[in-house]
């Protein structure tokens, strides 16, 4: 189960970099839900979790903003595969059953991936198709998505396996799909 959660931890990481990484630290802090190995604690700071709430508040701010999210979605393209490797060899027990580099690697890929679909994809699409009306609207939703999946990384898992799985099949056929219409006739 920790590596289902460490999945759907960095998935979140990959549209917001600072939700996921606040939902661990207040969860870890507060609760019995998640334990943060030895070499994470400083998660659970009060300095961390005020941080993560300014930057969370920043980048919520900043993603709403026209021009300012693409200049947001440019310096985030470090920050979110960045959060996705801690949060993925933070999470519980994980380094400890998977090499250290292994986890941060797998981390870095799955926050990489969702940022990269979601800011050279979906993004453009969506600006493109609503003249710009449609990324605030679809910025509150990623940071909705981030904060449920985040919260249901740790509590139910399994769940978040089966919406990843979905989404993936989804995705893979979304992708077949307009490559089969943009195919030139012969």
């Amino acid at each position: 189960m920790n590596i289902i959660s460490a999945f759907g931890l960095s998935a979140s990481a990959g549209l917001n970099a600072y939700i996921p990484l606040l939902v661990v630290s207040l969860l870890a802090r507060f609760t019995d839900l998640f334990k943060l190995s030895d070499g994470w604690r400083a998660l659970e700071s009060w300095w961390i979790i005020g941080l993560l709430i300014v930057l969370s508040l920043v980048e919520f701010f900043a993603d709403k903003i026209p021009a300012v999210n693409h200049i947001n979605d440019i310096v985030q393209t470090l920050v979110r595969p960045t959060a996705g490797a801690i949060l993925f060899a933070a999470s519980t027990d994980v380094v400890t059953d998977l090499h250290p580099i292994l986890a941060i690697a797998a981390g870095l890929l799955v926050a990489g991936s969702v940022h990269a679909v979601k800011s050279m994809v979906v993004r453009p699409a969506v600006t493109v198709t609503t003249a710009g009306a449609g990324d605030v609207p679809v910025s509150i939703l990623e940071d909705v998505i981030a904060t449920t999946l985040s919260v249901l990384s740790v509590v139910i898992p399994v769940l978040v396996a089966a919406i990843l799985l979905i989404l993936l099949v989804w995705v893979i056929w979304w992708i077949s799909e307009r490559s089969v219409k943009h195919r030139p006739a012969r």
